[in-house]
C-alpha cells in the first residue's frame, strides 16, 4: 500500500508533459494545469508565434516551457516535437493530444477535402504524437487524449467529420491501453469535454449554446480549469490504476 499522502498523488514533480494546440483555448489551461502540478511542458501548435504567452504561464508556474512549431497531420513534425522534448528536457512522462479543428457542414455538401482534414488532424494526429511519445516514454507515463461529448451523442449540428474524428479517438485509446498498459507500462486515457469556452465555441451560430443548455443538468458550461484537472489527474499517478477509460467531463450532459 502507497505511504504517500492522496494530494501528492496529483503532483507531477520532475515530470515532462508534452500539450498539443497549446496555442489558444483549452490547451492553454492544460498546459498552464500541468505546470502547476509540477510538470516542466513543451507546448506545440501550428501558430508557433502564440505559444509564448502560453510559455510565460508555465513559467510563472516556476516551471520550464519549451515551444516548438508543430503540424501533427504530419508524422515528421511530431517526431520533431518529442525529439525537443528529450533533447532539452530529457525526456516525456506525459502526452495531451489536444490538437483539433471542427466544422459544422452539412453531410451531403461536405467534400473530401473538408472532411479528410478533420480526421488527419483530430484522429491521425494524435495517432503520429502517440506513436512518436511511445518510443520514448519510460513505465509510469500516460496519455491523455482529448475527445468530446460529439464522440458518444449529437448536439444539432451537422458535424460528421468531427464527431467521427472523435468517436474514433476513443476506439484508439482503448486500443493503445491494451498494448502499453501492460507490455511498456504506459496508461492511455480520453476525456470527453462538454461545452467549454474555447476557440470552437466561439464559432457557433448565435443562440446554439443557451438551446443545449437544456441538456446540461449541471446548468452551465464548463470552467477550463476544471477539465485541466481531469486532465492532470489522469496524468498523474492519483490515476495510476486507470487505463483505456473514455471519462466524460460534461456537466451530465450524456446522462439525458
Amino acid at each position: 500500500m502507497s505511504t504517500r499522502a492522496v494530494p501528492d498523488l496529483f503532483r507531477l514533480d520532475g515530470k515532462v508533459a508534452i500539450v498539443t494546440g497549446a496555442s489558444s483555448g483549452l490547451g492553454v489551461a492544460f498546459a498552464q494545469g500541468l505546470a502547476e502540478a509540477g510538470a516542466d511542458v513543451v507546448l506545440g501548435a501550428r501558430r508557433a508565434e502564440r505559444l509564448a504567452d502560453t510559455a510565460r504561464l508555465v513559467e510563472a508556474a516556476g516551471r520550464r516551457a519549451v515551444t516548438v512549431a508543430t503540424d501533427v497531420a504530419d508524422p515528421d513534425s511530431c517526431t520533431a516535437l518529442v525529439a525537443a522534448a528529450v533533447d532539452q528536457l530529457g525526456r516525456v512522462d506525459v502526452l495531451v493530444n489536444n490538437a483539433g479543428v471542427g466544422t459544422a457542414v452539412p453531410a451531403t455538401r461536405e467534400t473530401p477535402e473538408q472532411f479528410r482534414s478533420v480526421i488527419d488532424v483530430n484522429l491521425n494526429g494524435c495517432y503520429w504524437m502517440a506513436q512518436a511519445c511511445g518510443r520514448v516514454m519510460e513505465p509510469g507515463s500516460s496519455i491523455v487524449n482529448i475527445s468530446s461529448v460529439l464522440g458518444l451523442t449529437t448536439a444539432g449540428l451537422p458535424q460528421a467529420a468531427y464527431s467521427a474524428s472523435k468517436a474514433a479517438l476513443i476506439g484508439l485509446t482503448r486500443d493503445l491501453a491494451q498494448q502499453w498498459t501492460g507490455r511498456k507500462g504506459i496508461r492511455v486515457n480520453a476525456v470527453a469535454p462538454g461545452f467549454f469556452a474555447s476557440e470552437m465555441t466561439d464559432q457557433y451560430p448565435e443562440g446554439y449554446l443557451e438551446a443545449q443548455g437544456a441538456r446540461i443538468p449541471a446548468g452551465r458550461k464548463g470552467d477550463p480549469t476544471e477539465l485541466a484537472a481531469t486532465v492532470v489527474f489522469l496524468a498523474s499517478d492519483a490515476g495510476g490504476y486507470i487505463t483505456g477509460q473514455t471519462l466524460a467531463v460534461d456537466g451530465g450532459m450524456t446522462i439525458t
